[in-house]
């Protein structure tokens, strides 16, 4: 018997509703802030990915689903920024609108070692917009983030905050992290002691307690910062207070892609363990530009949504209330029961019927199995009256009526 691949999990149809409530939910909150939908290929060239997430990354390094064929290397997309990016500017999206506000929903692939929250396909809800660098935006796409969570029910979270600044400001920061971390190198691990080497901010994101420890004490000051990356971030921490968004600033914070300046974020929550991020994001100010497009500021951020579902234990498959079963006793009443399905589904009412030629007592069961609130008893004696049973489940009531009035009171 074959078994799923490690690390990717089947969604089943007890299951499914959750996810559909988290994709409709988010789908009405994105049109509030006027989002539109974009859907990029699930595989790129492995380059584009090379190139936007840094040599150095653990994700390129390490973690990327690679595609060889005779000519060419591709990679299925680990992340969804990049793809945006190179779609925004394969198909001259700069050019239609000063502002693109864009939103994204679909798989998303890492070679990583599974565990609780972290899978080899995992799903992203996510926000890019592109073509300003205005630090109001960071606080709109912040604002958004919390309205998604607050919108699916989530409590208990923590909104923290950065800002690496520009791109003179992270070497300043890397240089003097550098410097201070040089001294410790023999009690980091040994990742972090090749990622002095390689690319020093990588530490800070390391997972070791022993790290984390000493990368607390040495927590930088915000000096690196310029003038004008300090004024913008000042305006996005103040910003967010006006909007009442609770925050934390986290000095160490910063995300684990080269292509990120400026304002950084992370939404984490106690319930998802060590890996207690549910979604982050960030400003990506040069990659555009980096990409053959015009010098243009880009925010985005994504929530990953098997962690959505860990967070919201409440959220249980939905119940299907207004689901109509329909029993049909003996050949004739199944042939007209077909004609009242049509209707029925015709009207926009939901229903179903048995297909296994149950008896009676074994559809009730299969109709409770299947969460119907009303079920429909068709038989020879009700067709000769022209009429049908309705019975309510969750009253235990029922009651017998004409067939031609069965749609107004079934919408009653």
């Amino acid at each position: 018997m074959f078994k799923r691949v490690p690390g990717t999990k089947d969604i089943l149809p007890k299951e499914v509703s959750s996810w559909q409530t988290i994709e409709t939910t988010a789908r009405k909150i994105f049109s509030l802030y006027n989002y539109q939908e974009i859907r990029t290929p699930i595989i790129e060239e492995v380059s584009l990915f090379n190139r936007t997430l840094g040599a150095t990354a653990e994700i390129v390094q390490k973690q990327m689903f690679l595609i060889h064929n005779q000519e060419d290397t591709y990679a299925l997309r680990p992340e969804g920024t990049a793809s945006i990016v190179r779609s925004y500017l394969e198909n001259n999206l700069d050019k239609e609108a000063g502002l693109a506000k864009l939103y994204y929903i679909g798989p998303m692939f890492r070679l990583e070692r599974p565990q609780k929250g972290r899978l080899r396909q995992f799903h992203h809800i996510g926000v890019e917009v592109i073509g300003s660098q205005e630090a109001i935006l960071d606080v709109e796409v912040i604002s958004l983030a919390e309205q998604l969570l607050r919108s699916f029910g989530i409590t208990g979270y923590k909104v923290k905050i950065n800002s690496l600044g520009c791109q003179k400001d992270k070497q300043a920061l890397s240089l003097g992290l550098k410097e201070k971390l040089q001294k410790k190198s023999s009690q980091l691990c040994p990742d972090c002691r090749e990622r002095i080497k390689n690319n020093v901010l990588r530490v800070l994101d390391c997972k070791n307690e022993a790290c984390q420890k000493i990368i607390r004490e040495l927590c930088p000051s915000f000096d690196y910062l310029c003038p004008e990356c300090l004024g913008h971030f000042n305006k996005v921490k103040n910003e967010l207070n006006n909007l009442n968004i609770i925050f934390e600033v986290v000095p160490w914070l910063v995300r684990g892609l080269d292509y990120y300046n400026r304002t950084v974020f992370e939404i984490t929550h106690p319930d998802l363990g060590s890996q207690d991020a549910i979604g982050a994001g960030g400003r990506y100010n040069t990659l555009v530009k980096e990409l053959g497009g015009p010098d243009l500021g880009g925010i985005g951020f994504a929530f990953g949504v098997e962690r959505l579902l860990l967070a919201k234990n409440s959220l249980t498959e939905k119940p299907q209330e207004k689901l109509v079963y329909l029993i049909s006793l003996g050949e004739t009443a199944k042939s007209a029961g077909l004609k009242i399905l049509n209707r029925l589904r015709a009207a926009e009412i939901p229903c179903d019927t048995d297909y296994l030629n149950k008896s009676l007592k074994g559809a009730m069961r299969a109709a409770n199995d299947a969460r119907a609130n009303r079920v429909l008893i068709l038989g020879d004696d009700e067709l000769k009256k022209n009429n049908i049973c309705v019975k309510d489940m969750s009253k235990s009531t029922q009651r017998e009526i004409p067939i031609e009035n069965l749609i107004k009171e079934l919408k009653c």
